[in-house]
């Protein structure tokens, strides 16, 4: 079963997107220095945890996938806030607002853009409060930047061998008709939303999660990866384990975007406490895996298991563990 699933799976995360982020890597190193303190920012998470008096400035931006705005630019638009929010959030954050660079051959091509934009700013309660506009372009592409700020971090540099890794996910809502996307957030009540959000910064000021990361267009399995990239460990992922909509199959679910999706890793102790938190706001949590020492994700299924991918010998963003785990989970 695995075997045939990977084959399936891995040509479709777009695991190689991934790997050009190499590039930044090579140029920029593995952290940057802050400009007043000198402490490291380091980078691979998602977003630059910025010191900022007694807590943190949390810096990200994203750019959406060139098919996505040009067939269907109003999704186009409200994924670039939502993407961002999740972002903030993954890291125990509350956003402040967003700006955008749009380019498109002609205003009436970028209305769509906007409407999805502001109506996704509206539901997550995120002012656009500026950017860049181009309607005279060539061609249809967007980019959303966004400012946040957090007490107590979530970090993907801080999941740690012994760890449980647990998945929050959304599961009532559809599949887009074209691409791998399960959209739970297009048709829900603004208020259910942010409740639901607000579970991650509530769960790092309690202490019960330290360690995480956002699903991302990687899907389950390129997430685990950048999780365990940055935090220098290793997962043995059970795929039965993982929660998905009973109408989706799960090869299909493994390489989704969900519009609501965190891989969190934490103490064993703290299990039901995170999954009550979930819980509560109708979101589900449940472990699908353990994070081990070597770093390699190793995928199981009942009584078989398959090497998914070895980070000693295969980086895939190239950020990679600082010497002594920062911001470590308790």
């Amino acid at each position: 079963m695995l075997t045939e699933l990977i084959a399936q799976v891995r040509p479709a995360l777009g695991l190689g997107q991934k790997q050009d982020i190499q590039t930044a890597a090579a140029h920029l190193g593995r952290y940057v220095s802050h400009n007043q303190t000198g402490c490291p920012i380091w980078l691979g998470d998602d977003c630059a945890a910025i010191p900022d008096g007694e807590g943190y400035l949390l810096l990200a931006a994203e750019g959406i996938w060139p098919p996505l705005v040009e067939t269907d630019p109003w999704f186009a638009g409200w994924c670039a806030v939502l993407v961002n929010v999740s972002d903030i959030y993954a890291m125990g954050g509350r956003p402040l607002a967003v700006v955008d660079a749009l380019w498109s051959p002609s205003s009436q091509q970028a209305d769509q853009l906007w409407q999805g934009m502001v109506a996704a700013s509206q539901a997550f309660n995120v002012p656009i409060v500026g950017g860049h506009t181009n309607c005279h372009s060539s061609y249809g592409a967007l980019s959303v930047a966004i400012l946040g700020r957090a007490t107590q971090l979530i970090s993907s540099f801080a999941a740690q061998p012994g760890q449980v890794l647990v998945l929050a996910t959304q599961l009532t809502g559809r599949l887009h008709p074209q691409y791998p996307f399960w959209d739970g957030a297009t048709q829900a009540e603004p208020a259910t939303l942010q409740r639901q959000l607000a579970i991650l910064p509530q769960l790092a000021k309690q202490g019960l999660c330290g360690a995480g990361k956002d699903v991302s267009m990687g899907g389950i399995l390129g997430t685990t990866l950048m999780l365990l990239e940055t935090s220098g460990c290793g997962a043995v992922l059970d795929v039965m384990a993982i929660p998905r909509p009973a109408t989706v199959p799960l090869a299909t679910w493994l390489r989704c975007f969900p519009s609501y999706g965190f891989l969190l890793s934490l103490s064993p102790t703290h299990l039901d406490a995170v999954q009550q938190c979930f819980a509560q706001a109708g979101i589900t949590c449940q472990a699908i895996g353990q994070m081990v020492p070597e770093p390699q994700l190793i995928l199981k299924a009942g009584d078989e298991t398959e090497v998914f991918w070895d980070l000693s010998t295969q980086p895939l963003t190239g950020f990679t563990a600082p010497a002594q785990p920062a911001n470590a989970a308790p």
